[in-house]
């Protein structure tokens, strides 16, 4: 999926401002740092007070916090570049009667491609449509790695979900974990799914 992105129409800007700007960018870089990464949303009552105080509109604080809470989805779109090779993996955990595989892994010059495969019992009767639900999944790995899922699909007993991961992961996988962490909502920070370890060797 490609990002799109605002191009204003006007190419106006007061330039009086510039060092307000800037400063606004600094806070933002401390607020970033002071939080680790994680300042959450702050309260209707403080969106309120300083709508107030500032003379803001309420909703427009509302959608800048918004924007703030995951500075993650703003990270540039690294898209897979060169393919080089096929590394299989052939690896899969069962838990609570779903099984979870990585058969392989696509190494780009920029860029690794992992897919986790589900394959799941879909039980009949009243909990049928809870458990046809497909949720959302993270992936992580130990490192100064980014990863990003860029979709997935299939049927009720079957789904696929792909990552991108930058930079590219080594050729020689013996060590790496990867976990994947199942959010059933992705707009709320608490993960109440699954977690999946899968070490390669």
């Amino acid at each position: 999926m490609k990002r799109v992105y605002f191009e204003p129409s006007a190419k106006y800007y007061d330039e009086s401002i510039i060092k307000i700007d800037e400063q606004i960018c600094a806070l933002l870089k401390r607020r970033r740092e002071q939080s680790n990464s994680n300042p959450g949303f702050p309260g209707s009552g403080l969106l309120k007070n300083w709508a107030r105080e500032y003379g803001l509109y309420e909703d427009l604080l509302r959608g800048l916090f918004s924007m703030l809470r995951d500075e993650e989805t703003f990270r540039p779109i690294v898209e897979p570049n060169q393919y080089r090779k096929l590394l299989p993996v052939l690896k899969l955990v069962e838990k609570e009667n779903n099984v979870y595989s990585v058969t392989f892994i696509k190494q780009y010059d920029n860029a690794s491609v992992v897919n986790l495969n589900i394959d799941r019992e879909i039980p009949s009767g009243p909990d049928e449509r809870e458990n046809r639900f497909h949720g959302f999944w993270e992936l992580k790995i130990s490192g100064d790695y980014y990863c990003r899922m860029t979709g997935g699909g299939g049927s009720d007993g079957h789904i696929s979900y792909q990552f991108i991961v930058s930079p590219p992961l080594p050729d020689n996988l013996s060590g790496l974990e990867l976990v994947f962490s199942e959010n059933p909502n992705p707009f709320f920070d608490k993960r109440s799914g699954q977690e999946i370890a899968v070490l390669l060797d």
